[in-house]
């Protein structure tokens, strides 16, 4: 049996942080949504049943709550593109997409949402 890549799907990740332009937003923490998926080569990890030859989860998610929570941004642009930054990182990452939600952006809409991808080699 061949295996294909494994997919890891961070759904729904409720974060605070600084995002926007307006006064309003650069005083306050707002909520943002963020999701990610992310392909890799599991292989090893399937075979051996070994931590060490996974992709933590955890500590991709832990990377990520530290970077929003403790960082300002004006674009959320800017925001997608750092998370993706830590999303990709793993040596074993072929593919990465995050989208960012940023709630009650607009007064009739449920969210304003951005989404970047990366494929690697």
């Amino acid at each position: 049996m061949t295996l294909n890549q494994a997919i890891i799907k961070i759904k729904n990740l409720r974060l605070r942080t600084y995002i926007g332009i307006n006064e309003e937003e650069v005083q306050n923490k707002q909520d943002v949504i963020v999701n990610v998926i992310i392909h890799y080569d599991a292989h090893q990890a399937s075979s051996t049943d070994n931590m060490g030859d996974a992709l933590n989860y955890k500590t991709v998610t832990k990377a990520i709550i530290k970077l929003v929570e403790d960082n300002r941004y004006f674009l959320l642009e800017k925001l997608a593109s750092d998370v993706l930054t830590i999303a990709a990182r793993h040596p074993s990452v072929s593919f990465a997409e995050v989208e960012i939600d940023k709630p009650h952006a607009l007064r009739f809409a449920d969210s304003v949402s951005l989404t970047l991808s990366c494929t690697q080699p």
